[in-house]
């Protein structure tokens, strides 16, 4: 048994979906901080939780935690860390830090003492005072709040987290992280037995997402990781994690998912990557303006990410389109309807009040979910 301590990082607002997926993954001790989940596990579930979390960024390996005022007792605990069981001998290792309202406030100075500490551990591990560096990915994370030090290392790579799914080669402007995608539709009403409408869809995201839920596909299932490369993380490993991953692909379900965008472009990039995600077969795509949608049913979701002014689109336009979203959808009471934008003035274009407004963040924007609850099916 090799018992270990790890975190889902996310973003902020989404914790309690993340939480969820942990939970039903089976893990049941969960601490959440600030877009961090913290649970108990053991090595193979670095693999399990890269490759089946869909809404969390990524899955640290949490090292240690404990104060430290000065920079020597940085140091000095830092040191007392067991690096030697993870990093290679040729390991490229990295230090990114942050320090919020604590006295060592200089991320620099702190990045440089951790690095230090770690370099020095090794040199008792190796033997040696030189390292090439040329080897698997390590990339060491020092965050300190309130004088309170958390050194974790990054399984899943700096370069790309787990919003990079490998399907959307090709995107249009201003898109929607992957993570965050999955989320809105974990956050909605929607299940596979349920009609799903995207009127806005962009390149795809939200109906792809959709799909691969629907279809119970792990979304991390064929990318790559930098814990991989980690000899301290077998190969084997990986492997079972991908084959369990693969039995519970549900293939049989009748998905209906429709999709539409005013851009024949952006039609065209969308079926592109429903196509490299698998679940082309899942989503209708059309070719439409919103105001000549007909909707597919009764009993549907709604899930969109009309433009608004961070991301594209002249202030009118954009009130125009929020207006078509009311007067479709908000006058048909079997329809839920779950719009993300930042245009706080939202609620009265639309025509009414959410149900419920959760704030949650498109990259660095700042926006608001809102949620109008319809009947469900009887």
């Amino acid at each position: 048994m090799n018992n270990i301590k790890l975190a889902a990082v996310c973003a902020f607002g989404i914790e309690a979906i993340v939480k969820r997926e942990l939970h039903n993954l089976g893990y049941e001790n969960t601490l959440t901080d600030n877009g961090w989940i913290y649970f108990d596990g053991e090595i193979e579930d670095i693999p399990k939780t890269n490759i089946n979390l869909r809404s969390a960024d990524r899955i640290m390996l949490v090292m240690g935690q404990f104060e430290a005022l000065t920079y020597e007792e940085l140091f000095d605990k830092t040191y007392e860390l067991p690096w030697e069981e993870w990093i290679t001998e040729d390991g490229a290792f990295t230090v990114k830090g942050k320090s919020v309202k604590s006295t060592l406030f200089s991320v620099s100075d702190c990045q440089s003492i951790v690095k230090k500490a770690v370099v020095e551990k090794l040199k008792k591990k190796y033997d040696t005072d030189w390292f090439s560096e040329k080897g698997a990915e390590f990339t060491i994370q020092v965050s300190i709040h309130k004088n309170t030090a958390i050194l974790t290392i990054d399984t899943t790579g700096s370069r790309e987290g787990l919003f990079k799914r490998g399907y959307r080669k090709n995107s249009i402007r201003a898109p929607l992280k992957e993570t965050l995608a999955a989320a809105l539709v974990q956050l909605s009403y929607w299940n596979k037995d349920r009609i799903l409408l995207d009127p806005m869809c962009g390149s795809g995201t939200i109906p792809i997402e959709a799909a691969l839920i629907g279809r119970n596909i792990a979304p991390g299932i064929e990318r790559t990781y930098a814990a991989e490369k980690w000899p301290k993380v077998p190969e084997n490993l990986w492997k079972k994690a991908r084959v369990e991953a693969r039995r519970k692909i549900d293939f049989n379900s009748e998905i209906k998912i429709y999709a539409s965008d005013i851009s024949k472009e952006a039609m065209r990039i969308a079926e592109e990557n429903a196509y490299k995600a698998g679940v082309d077969d899942c989503i209708e795509f059309k070719v439409q303006d919103i105001k000549n949608i007909e909707l597919p049913g009764e009993y549907g979701i709604l899930i969109t990410n009309p433009p608004y002014g961070e991301r594209i689109g002249k202030k009118e336009e954009i009130q125009k389109i929020h207006k078509a979203i009311g007067k479709i959808f908000g006058r048909n009471n079997t329809w839920s309807n779950y719009i993300i934008t930042s245009d706080t003035n939202f609620e009265k274009i639309y025509g009414r009040k959410a149900d419920r407004k959760r704030k949650l963040f498109n990259g660095d924007v700042k926006v608001n979910y809102y949620q109008y609850y319809g009947e469900r099916p009887k």
